[in-house]
């Protein structure tokens, strides 16, 4: 199938201050979809879910947000932040950095703040969200 990605496939894109781990499941080709882990989890609580949207026609991205597993920043010296307005950043440069038009945007926990945060920064580049 043109556009397939293999199942939980760990991947890296330098995504504006951070080189982003992220995981890919479904069709490159489907409707984009990202899912943002919370504290102090990682893409393994969506493990039950990544599967049954991909098998619907979704291109699944789950990245490990800055701070977990792979995900580091591109220079020692970059300046550490936790700081929503920062990870709603990190948020639309992967969007950017992949590729992604108009994905939905899904979290939980502290995570569930950034799709909100991420559509106040984003709204100058997409409107109408």
């Amino acid at each position: 199938m043109e556009g397939a990605c293999e199942t939980g496939l760990v991947a890296v894109v330098r995504a504006g201050v951070l080189d982003v781990a992220y995981e890919r499941y479904g069709d490159l080709q489907g409707w984009p979809v990202v899912l943002l882990h919370g504290f102090p989890y990682d893409p393994r609580c969506y493990d039950e879910v990544a599967g049954p949207l991909a098998e619907a026609g979704a291109d699944v991205v789950v990245p490990y947000l800055r701070g977990y597993g792979p995900t580091r920043f591109a220079d020692a010296e970059t300046m550490r932040s936790g700081q929503q307005a920062a990870l709603a950043h990190d948020l639309r440069e992967l969007i950017d950095a992949l590729g992604l038009h108009r994905p939905v945007v899904g979290g939980f926990d502290w995570a569930g703040e950034r799709p909100a945060s991420w559509r106040h920064c984003g709204r100058t580049r997409w409107p109408g969200w």
